[in-house]
């Protein structure tokens, strides 16, 4: 892959900072890096395969430099403020906020689902949400083969999504302070409410992995729910995902279609106690999978439970795969 000119924007984030460590584990051909933040972190210095970098503070000149791609992950407003500048200048912005997902004229992409995509681009790719890229990531092998009529999610998400906020909230009750981010304690508790309450009685957060999970398969006629529940674990989401499928199957046949697909790790040995763990998924790129039975409840139904660490694959490597497929297909 030829050298690239590549840019951070939300540099000092926790995604920003996993945006470097991610290009530097996949030995991404970074030519030269530019590093930009808000006012109140600009000045501050990241480090980049041993060298020091400066972050500037972002405007509405950053994009003059020469850019070729720009990894967002400063929030929604930042995205819908700087990231058409951006697109205007020439270059292409792949997007961790939920700004742009459900654009028409901006592809959503997973790279072990629908990279072809990426070659629809009009200057945005926009990046999922966290909990729906795991859960695709397993489930486009099944859709392939059997075709999925119905998902249900349910998900048990670690603090670590929410932020710095949500981590600090987490330490501070674990040492039996009170919270000042989530609306209840996170210490001991499960609290299903990530995001804000929609007339529907859903949250956005359920919303996002019904209508992404749509998108992103390509398939309007899939029928989905989600329960969303944020969990004190640290990092990496957990999800029960339930699924009906139209045709018949044999277990062997479910088991070869996921222990063969791009990304996915099957860890499934119940005499032994394997299964995924947030422990294990921590740090990695891949996408873990286990406790894979048949739902006896309905005629084609299965159960899954998929891990994976949510700032890496659920976020930054995401993106710098997007960023990979940019140069693969050749589109700078």
């Amino acid at each position: 892959m030829k050298k690239t000119n590549i840019a951070i924007v939300g540099a000092t984030g926790m995604v920003g900072r996993t945006f470097l460590k991610v290009l530097e584990d996949r030995d991404f051909p970074v030519n030269n890096l530019y590093l930009f933040s808000s006012k109140k972190s600009a000045g501050s210095t990241l480090t980049f395969k041993g060298k020091e970098y400066i972050v500037e503070e972002l405007n509405e000149n950053s994009f003059d430099k020469d850019i070729d791609i720009a990894l967002f992950s400063a929030g929604g407003q930042v995205s819908l403020k700087y990231a058409p500048i951006a697109k205007q200048k020439g270059v292409i912005v792949v997007d961790n906020s939920s700004a742009f997902r459900m654009d028409k004229d901006v592809p959503l992409v997973v790279p072990e689902v629908n990279p072809e995509d990426i070659k629809k681009h009009n200057g945005i790719i926009a990046n999922p949400n966290c909990s729906t890229i795991q859960a695709v990531v397993a489930l486009k092998p099944l859709h392939d083969k059997f075709k999925i009529k119905r998902i249900v999610y349910s998900t048990y998400q670690a603090v670590s999504g929410s932020g710095i906020n949500g981590i600090n909230d987490l330490e501070e009750g674990l040492r039996g302070n009170e919270n000042k981010f989530y609306p209840h304690q996170i210490a001991n508790n499960c609290l299903p409410h990530i995001d804000v309450f929609l007339e529907n009685g859903y949250t956005k957060e359920e919303m996002k992995m019904i209508n992404e999970t749509m998108k992103i398969l390509n398939d309007c006629s899939l029928k989905v729910t989600a329960t969303t529940v944020r969990v004190p674990v640290f990092n990496c989401h957990s999800e029960s995902v339930n699924v009906e499928l139209e045709k018949p199957f044999d277990m062997k046949e479910i088991f070869d279609t996921l222990e063969n697909a791009d990304g996915v790790v099957v860890v499934d040995d119940p005499s032994l106690n394997k299964y995924p763990l947030a422990s294990i998924a921590n740090g990695k790129d891949e996408v873990f999978v286990g406790r894979i039975r048949r739902d006896f409840s309905l005629e084609n139904g299965i159960n899954m439970w998929i891990v994976a660490d949510n700032i890496r694959k659920g976020a930054a490597t995401n993106a710098v795969q997007i960023a990979e497929y940019i140069l693969k297909y050749n589109l700078i």
